[in-house]
């Protein structure tokens, strides 16, 4: 069962990776994504809003789907909220498997759906004032190329 974790603060990824593959024998890959806040058009911080309890069911959800789809061993997914600077970190996900491939199209998968399927509102800060981020074609694209047909 993957661990789904929704928090303000930053992540370690190194312990996080150590806490998902420690011990373990039966892991011969780990795929790792971390998303970053840019400084894109004068950006100064986003703000990340999301409704607890609502957020993380989400999010179990997507992963749910990802164990589904791959012979995971592991997978850890944390998402940050509230006020993030540039170059502060957003989200991690990891996922553990006996071979790379599935390792790394379930890592894939994930940033996919969550970009897409995660219910956070996003406002970006800048010097000309504040705005909300709409969702994008081709994150929409992204995630649709997953979609079982």
């Amino acid at each position: 069962m993957a661990r789904v974790v929704v928090q303000e603060g930053p992540f370690d990824a190194a312990a996080e990776t150590a806490a998902l593959t420690q011990g373990r024998t039966d892991i011969g890959a780990v795929a790792s994504f971390i998303g970053i806040c840019r400084a894109d058009d004068g950006l100064s911080a986003m703000v990340l809003e999301h409704y607890p309890g609502m957020t993380e069911r989400a999010l179990e959800r997507i992963a749910a789907e990802a164990e589904a789809r791959w012979p995971l061993t592991g997978c850890t997914v944390i998402h940050r909220h509230g006020r993030l600077e540039p170059g502060a970190p957003i989200v991690l996900v990891l996922t553990a498997s006996a071979h790379r491939q599935a390792a790394f199209e379930s890592c894939a998968f994930l940033m996919d759906w969550l970009k897409t399927k995660a219910p956070f509102w996003k406002r970006e800060e800048a010097a000309d004032g504040a705005r909300w981020v709409e969702a994008k074609a081709e994150d929409d694209a992204a995630a649709a190329r997953w979609s079982r047909g």
